[in-house]
């Protein structure tokens, strides 16, 4: 299995290309999850399901933006489900949460944390890429401004409901 890490600076196109693909894994959990939530939803909550839907498609939106960056490196992809599994291994809770606020909450805070630890992985390398280091540092930062918006709207839903 190939390790893949946020800590360090990236290195090459390879590197870049299986932390983007680990970024779609991760917005793949949150589309799934979040839709999963809104189709068991016991009562009808119009506010926590306009949440859910919405989270639902900004996942969507960002995993395409994520797979046009990709399309724009000169590197091969791995298969999906070999990044799913380090995913799993790497960001995966262990933790069992009592709620769909707090699940929704968890998943947002994981995306945000992956794609600022991302950035900071591309401003501190040295490596010449095949992409628009500003374009791609953009991107990523536009994804992560919406997970922190994500993390912000669920928090105060959260404390609307205590």
């Amino acid at each position: 299995m190939v390790t893949v890490s946020v800590q360090q600076p990236v290195s090459s196109d390879h590197q870049l290309t299986r932390l983007l693909q680990i970024g779609i894994v991760l917005e793949e959990v949150v589309e799934v999850r979040a839709g999963e939530h809104a189709r068991t939803m016991d009562a009808a909550d119009p506010e926590l399901e306009t949440l859910l839907d919405e989270a639902a498609r900004e996942s969507a939106d960002h995993r395409e933006q994520l797979e046009n960056l990709i399309d724009d490196l000169e590197a091969d992809t791995i298969p999906l489900e070999e990044v799913k599994g380090l995913v799993k291994a790497r960001y995966e809770s262990e933790a069992d949460f009592d709620g769909v606020l707090y699940d929704q909450l968890c998943n947002e805070e994981t995306a945000y944390k992956f794609y600022d630890d991302l950035i900071t992985a591309i401003e501190e390398s040295n490596a010449t890429l095949s992409v628009d280091r500003r374009e791609l540092i953009q991107t990523l930062a536009a994804i992560r401004a919406d997970e922190a918006d994500g993390v912000e709207e669920v928090a105060a839903l959260m404390e609307k409901r205590e």
